[in-house]
């Protein structure tokens, strides 16, 4: 990041209001709405202060100042956008693979960085978010007219750079003919924009400007194919101006005029011999001999005598020879001081262009929606002000792309509601689709609050305020943060900011410590969520801790699901259905195999497993042996699970409880008690 340091006096207040009035040149920034915002008015004065002394040229451009309020808009932390993998992929930093990747359909640069801002500022307020979809269905539907306007944006340039430039004093020749070719196709836009039922497709029609006046401009003045310098000539048109073009006739036509003088004179003072010459010492003149003296005109003015001749030069001549001499420099200047006169001319009209490119760009991102729309099946959702995320037969827009072509995405449902099933705790295997799925929800709820459709049989979606995600393992070393301290960072941040409109996505809770701390932390965290009000927020929360689902038992507005497996013989297929219910294996030892373990660590993994599972880490049999062998040792090594006797196992698995009276019952286990008793003694 570059940082340039500016002088404290320049963020003084007066100095800063002063700059602003002077640029927009009113009396007070009222009629922008920002006349109160005392930091924000300094901080606009520090940056046109900067512009203005880095730019060195003219800033007309820049011809309103606006209070952003993020309130309109969802914030996206660095975090989600990387998680979500909005903009770029989390793994390589590309664009291919992003959600931008697959939406991105449009036309014009404009219309590129439009929807890229879209992307990034999802909507906060439902009546835009309607009116966003109201167009796109438009274009949705009928799709010749798409095609036809999407035929027509291909040949519109960058017209919002292409102004910049202009009222900066640095567009060339050919940027203002791409400038006009890009306005010419305003009219036909407007002629397209006619079919259109929407209201906000017809609002933007009767928004565009045709700017007759600068295309005409701009045709009647600028070749077709100007030089890209404005110093190499050939930039005005030929009739525009007449000076030039008298200018140019002298330059490439000199030797004509001459012959044309020469002729003239000879038969105007009838000297069958006078001569039109031109030399580098005394330039253009006329030589007579001296045998014709007599018949000298009178308006000739005498230069240079020769033995046998006289030269002259006539006024009409010296002031052509001037042009002759001058022409290419007077062409040069002549055509600079025009270029520039039609420029200030075009840049008179900035904010009409303006206009026109964010129109244009707006067009450009609804046509783009449709058409992914089109391409993909995706529908309309229902965006509304409930507390209610209700999305069936759901896709990731990306991975559904990026299948291969014998693959087929498995759609899933997703039901998420602050009164009834406010927390999913979802369990299942590794490699099951815990982290799509998650993923997939959240990117749906963007979707629909940009406005776009969505990948789903149907979707009705409650307004959120915020998308949160803890997703993966990574660690800032240079901080001196480790991946579990990265990971409570994180999550901290969500807990502490989070409301009950949020959409919170926890795939995987307290990894990177051990097993009992991370399952504290993680049970902790999701019953905070469930109990306190202000932090009441829609989770996803994507756990290999089964031990979570317990927690359905205890809270109401907690549920249990799972990604479906089946097993054939030592493997695992994986179905990436999500279903009610909790699962009870993570099978990480298949997903190892797969990875390409070696046999010896993936079979002996096996036996630890189900040692482990019968609260074992060895075989009964070598511990047993090891035990003995160090019965008579001071230090003794005892792995992790002792060895107990089973006698009082045996005893208690023959009790009948059935049969046995209460007193008996307590009779019999302050006997078992007075055994284990005496064991801790030996």
């Amino acid at each position: 990041m570059r940082i340039t340091k500016v002088d404290e006096w320049i963020f003084d207040f007066d100095y800063a209001n002063d700059i602003l009035l002077e640029h927009f040149k009113t009396k007070t920034l009222k009629g922008f709405g920002v006349e109160n915002l005392t930091t924000g008015k300094v901080a606009a004065g520090v940056v046109l202060n900067y512009l203005k002394e880095t730019q060195k040229g003219k800033l007309d451009h820049l011809n309103k100042i606006a209070n952003y309020n993020p309130s309109d808009y969802m914030m996206l932390d660095a975090s989600t956008r990387r998680n979500l993998e909005i903009s770029f992929t989390m793994q390589e930093g590309k664009r291919e693979g992003s959600l931008i990747s697959i939406l991105d359909n449009t036309e014009t640069a404009m219309g590129g960085r439009l929807l890229k801002k879209w992307i990034t500022a999802p909507l906060r307020k439902l009546e835009p978010i309607l009116q966003r979809q109201e167009s796109i269905e438009e274009f949705f539907k009928n799709k010749k007219l798409r095609e036809n306007l999407k035929n027509e944006l291909k040949e519109i340039g960058d017209i919002e750079r292409l102004i910049s430039k202009v009222c900066t004093g640095r567009a060339n020749p050919r940027e203002l003919v791409n400038l006009k070719t890009s306005l010419k196709k305003i009219p036909l836009l407007k002629q397209l924009l006619d079919q259109a039922d929407s209201n906000n497709i017809k609002k933007i029609n009767k928004r565009l400007n045709d700017l007759e006046n600068i295309v005409e401009k701009l045709e009647t003045a600028i070749s077709d194919s100007p030089p890209l310098s404005i110093t190499d000539g050939g930039i005005i048109r030929e009739g525009y101006n007449p000076e030039l073009d008298e200018i140019r006739d002298i330059s490439s036509n000199a030797k004509t005029w001459i012959a044309n003088m020469q002729k003239d004179e000879r038969e105007r003072s009838k000297i069958p011999s006078l001569k039109v010459s031109f030399n580098r010492v005394f330039g253009y003149y006329i030589e007579i001999s001296n045998t014709h003296r007599d018949k000298i005109p009178e308006n000739y003015i005498r230069k240079q005598t020769l033995v046998s001749s006289e030269r002259y030069i006539t006024p009409e001549l010296k002031v052509y020879e001037e042009k002759i001499l001058n022409a290419q420099e007077n062409i040069s200047n002549l055509e600079y001081n025009l270029f520039n006169e039609i420029r200030n001319y075009v840049a008179a009209e900035t904010e009409a262009i303006q206009e026109n490119a964010k129109l244009i760009a707006m067009l450009d991102t609804y046509l783009s929606f449709a058409e992914c729309a089109d391409d993909y099946n995706y529908v309309k959702p229902e965006v509304n002000e409930t507390d209610k995320i209700e999305i069936v037969n759901g896709r990731h827009p990306v991975v559904e792309q990026i299948l291969s072509h014998g693959d087929k995405f498995t759609p899933n449902d997703c039901n998420l509601s602050n009164d009834d099933t406010q927390i999913v705790v979802l369990t299942g295997p590794n490699m099951a689709g815990k982290s799509v799925y998650l993923r997939q929800v959240g990117l749906l709820v963007l979707l629909a609050q940009i406005g776009s459709f969505v990948p789903a049989e149907s979707a009705s979606i409650g307004l959120i305020d915020r998308i949160y995600t803890r997703v993966g393992a990574s660690d800032n070393i240079t901080a001196g943060e480790s991946t579990f301290l990265v990971e409570m960072q994180e999550a901290a941040n969500i807990l502490n900011n989070a409301t009950s409109k949020s959409l919170i996505l926890f795939d995987e809770i307290g990894r990177g410590t051990s097993t009992f701390d991370g399952i504290s932390i993680a049970w902790s965290i999701t019953e905070y969520l469930h109990e306190n009000p202000n932090v009441a927020a829609k989770t996803l929360f994507a756990t290999h801790y089964h031990e979570l689902n317990e927690m359905a038992e205890l809270f109401p507005r907690i549920k249990n699901y799972k990604v479906d497996v089946r097993e054939y013989g030592d493997k695992v297929i994986f179905l990436h259905k999500v279903s009610e219910g909790g699962a009870d294996h993570s099978y990480g030892i298949q997903v190892a195999q797969m990875a390409g373990l070696p046999l010896f660590v993936v079979n002996r993994a096996k036996e630890i497993l189900i040692n482990l599972e019968g609260k074992e880490l060895t075989p009964y049999e070598f511990k047993k042996a090891k035990l003995e062998k160090n019965k008579n040792e001071d230090d003794k090594q005892f792995s992790l699970f002792e060895v107990k006797d089973d006698s009082i196992r045996k005893e208690i698995s023959d009790i009948s409880i059935i049969n046995l009276t209460p007193m008996e019952a307590l009779n019999k286990l302050n006997t078992l008690k007075d055994k284990i008793d005496k064991d801790k003694v030996k």
